[in-house]
């Protein structure tokens, strides 16, 4: 009882604060900033930030070289130049010449090489139609007023930038990946070859800087493109004035019967006033240039 207490002496413990500090001091790797992280970039989370760069880079680049508005060229990637069918129908007429008794596939291809032909009139017109526009636009006191604008691929898409490109004017290209048929083609102007990833920023860019529509012969996209505009315009969703040409009065109005689709009360009279059909260049251009200038003087 008079005995003091025996103190219990503890062994030196590793100080915790000492031992924390050591391991904050140890240098770690730079984590990768968001905007370089292309794992996250091309991940789901990052759509909306994919979706914006659609938006922001073409108005950047458009801003840049000094695009005020555009003339968008529609038609069918399929459409060939009159050089290129031409050959092809001869290697089918050499075939069918070579072969005793020619095939089901063989007459099929002639068939399809004859057609070929026959639609290869429709580029050497969009041609001849984007080169008189463009001649004209270079005219006005305002530079790069009414530019050529088509979706950057082969075809119609082509002629476009091609007529163009022999007016020695500026083009733009608005191309969008796709599995087949879609590539730049080789005259679109430096600056102006745009590659989207989604349709409606593609569609948005063909829209907002229109002033005019011209829609050649073409097959699903081309229909697309075409319903969709004149829906935005009837329905007041465009309100600026937008002139549009329906080039090919014998193709149009065997794909689509726009006066029966009037007559079954799915569309008003007026609506049809919304487009004009036109079967030649000259005609084309005459009308396109003085609606232009009737609704955006230039002066």
């Amino acid at each position: 009882m008079g005995r003091k207490a025996n103190s219990i002496v503890l062994s030196p413990k590793k100080n915790d604060a000492n031992s924390k500090g050591m391991q904050m001091n140890k240098k770690q790797a730079k984590p990768e900033k968001a905007y370089k992280n292309s794992r996250f970039l091309n991940s789901s989370d990052a759509r909306i930030i994919r979706i914006m760069s659609e938006f922001v880079e073409p108005l950047a680049r458009f801003r840049r070289e000094n695009i005020r508005d555009t003339i968008v060229f529609f038609g069918s990637a399929r459409i060939k130049d009159r050089k290129t069918a031409r050959a092809q129908l001869l290697e089918v007429e050499k075939s069918i010449a070579k072969a005793k008794r020619p095939t089901k596939q063989l007459l099929l291809n002639y068939r399809s090489a004859q057609t070929a032909v026959d639609m290869s009139a429709y580029y050497e017109d969009c041609v001849e139609l984007a080169r008189l526009l463009t001649q004209w636009s270079k005219k006005l006191n305002h530079s790069n007023r009414f530019v050529v604008c088509s979706g950057g691929g082969p075809g119609i898409m082509e002629a476009a930038n091609r007529g163009a490109a022999l007016a020695k004017g500026k083009s733009i290209g608005l191309n969008i990946s796709l599995p087949f048929e879609q590539f730049s083609n080789g005259y679109i102007s430096k600056g102006l070859n745009f590659e989207f990833h989604y349709f409606f920023m593609r569609k948005f860019w063909f829209a907002y800087l229109a002033k005019a529509l011209v829609v050649f012969p073409g097959g699903f996209g081309t229909l697309d493109e075409l319903l969709e505009l004149l829906t935005l315009l009837q329905t007041d969703k465009i309100r600026k004035k937008m002139t549009v040409v329906v080039y090919g009065t014998e193709y149009w109005k065997r794909v689509i019967n726009f006066e029966e689709i009037v007559r079954m009360g799915m569309a008003s009279p007026e609506d049809l006033s919304l487009f004009k059909f036109c079967d030649d260049p000259k005609e084309a251009f005459e009308y396109l240039r003085d609606s232009l200038l009737q609704n955006y003087p230039t002066d």
